[in-house]
């Protein structure tokens, strides 16, 4: 062979065609798992701060959505219409008084039929009388009450499926709220209502037995019932026709309208002039209902969990209240606080 000849080799043999090997496969399959991994992680962890903001951004939005009612209805506590001099009538031609012509109980009077301004009842679920309203009459439908023992100052202990246990405690104060309007047009045209916001306990999940729930979940909801003092209206000077009564058969009246769900504690304190705390602001003696005239403000705490598990993990939590109230918890609900002080316009003058 001749010196600097070359012999040529076929290129289509598979000898000389590049590739891939298996090694090299196994370990860029394991290099895509990872970083799938870690993007997965970097999301998971990123998805979740962002749920709890958002959750957490909920119950503090809520909670203001409530105390916002509360403002308004505490600051017309007590409020009395005066029409002053007029020759005005409603529509049936009855001259309209110059005031109020309505009764006014007060003074060691049952809690459902006083007229005071604000009453505060301490640690205490429901209103009874929601039982009995009727619209137009018929009864109206009310909440089933949670027959399961959940009262008012009793511990209850749940176990979870995780192991853990969920504690609801005593829960909540209840406020009274009365104040007048006036509307010409009406057969009464004084009116007086009578709003009530209190708490009561609620079971949700399965029911697969007589007290046995698949996925069960105890909590507390706010709720909210408005009732008018219905009283004919007479001519001025003359006897009213009738002693009156609370009724929740008006059209601005409702029955247990619920307004937010897991709450875990109301709580209402009423001071005074210097600040000072009004312990008793009832109507059952008459040193109690005094303190219904010294009253300046309300403290109001609402405090929300979240409807979810919010942490990983279970641990001890207390809810402080004011003074010595507090609530201890052991699960994995987040809880947020709203406190807000209001100051009473038409109480004490």
């Amino acid at each position: 062979m001749a010196e600097g000849v070359q012999l040529a080799l076929p290129t289509n043999s598979k000898k000389y065609i590049s590739g891939i090997t298996l090694i090299e496969m196994l370990i860029g399959v394991v290099i895509s798992t990872i970083i799938m991994g870690a993007m997965y992680t970097t999301y998971t962890v990123v998805n979740q701060s962002y749920s709890q903001v958002t959750n957490k951004a909920k119950i503090s939005r809520s909670g203001r959505d409530i105390v916002e009612m509360l403002i308004r209805d505490i600051r017309m506590a007590g409020f009395k219409y005066v029409l002053g001099a007029n020759t005005l009538t409603n529509d049936d031609g009855v001259p309209i008084p110059t005031s109020s012509y309505l009764d006014f109980n007060s003074e060691e009077q049952e809690v459902h039929d006083s007229h005071d301004a604000i009453i505060i009842i301490k640690d205490e679920l429901g209103y009874e009388k929601a039982k009995e309203a009727t619209r137009n009459g018929n009864s109206i439908p009310t909440l089933p009450r949670d027959d399961l023992g959940y009262k008012a100052s009793k511990e209850v202990h749940t176990k979870q499926a995780d192991g853990t246990t969920d504690m609801l405690t005593k829960c909540c104060d209840k406020i009274h709220i009365v104040y007048d309007d006036f509307n010409q047009h009406d057969d009464q045209p004084y009116k007086r209502y009578r709003v009530t916001y209190y708490a009561l306990a609620i079971t949700d999940g399965i029911k697969i037995g007589d007290d046995n729930y698949q996925n069960r979940d105890h909590y507390y909801s706010i709720f909210k019932t408005v009732e008018e003092w219905q009283q004919t209206m007479v001519a001025p000077g003359a006897d009213p026709a009738n002693d009156g009564e609370w009724v929740s058969d008006c059209d601005e009246c409702y029955v247990e309208q619920k307004i937010r769900d897991h709450v875990v504690d109301m709580e209402f304190i009423a001071t005074d002039e210097n600040g000072r705390v009004l312990d008793n602001v009832k109507s059952d003696t008459k040193e109690h209902q005094q303190n219904i005239i010294k009253v300046r403000a309300i403290d109001i705490r609402l405090t929300f969990r979240s409807k979810s598990k919010f942490f990983r993990f279970a641990s001890k939590k207390l809810i402080q209240g004011f003074g010595a109230r507090g609530i201890p918890f052991r699960d994995r609900y987040l809880r947020d606080s709203v406190i807000v002080t209001v100051f009473t316009r038409n109480i004490g003058i």
